[in-house]
């Protein structure tokens, strides 16, 4: 390669590299953003991971998505409930961890944003559940029902 032809192409191949550089961390900022944000409901490792074990040991399981409800009802109000779903709505959003995916409809959104999901296995019961909510006001002992606040 002659030596002029290598001068003529440094300083645009210098601008590609800075310009890639700085997508690559608003790309970056972005994900951390959405990742940080607070209104992100969250899984836990033991979530994840009881997900992934459904996934690989039952067939009817594999590829279907962890659906977090709330209704009315339960001691406090209102409950959780958990389902596995293999469809999307139009208004559901979708959370994803490690290939995972939680699905909150709209609805109950406003309720569980910024919550925690978690698996859980105690003597009683091996279950979904929510840990932490900051738009419940209360709870019961058991996870599954809570006050929302006002």
């Amino acid at each position: 390669m002659s030596r002029s032809l290598l001068h003529r192409w440094t300083p645009f191949v210098a601008a590609r590299l800075r310009q890639n550089q700085r997508l690559l961390a608003v790309s970056t900022a972005a994900e951390q953003s959405l990742s940080e944000s607070p209104d992100v409901v969250r899984m836990t490792e033991n979530c994840v991971r009881r997900m992934k074990e459904l996934h690989t040991k039952d067939a009817s399981v594999e590829g279907k998505m962890l659906r977090l409800s709330v209704e009315t009802g339960g001691c406090s109000g209102f409950q959780y409930v958990f389902l596995l779903d293999d469809k999307k709505n139009e208004d559901d959003r979708i959370f994803e961890n490690e290939d995972v995916k939680l699905v909150v409809d709209d609805i109950s959104y406003d309720f569980v944003k910024g919550a925690t999901v978690d698996y859980v296995e105690e003597l009683i019961r091996s279950a979904f559940v929510v840990t932490s909510n900051p738009n419940a006001e209360s709870g019961c002992s058991c996870k599954i029902s809570f006050t929302a606040k006002q």
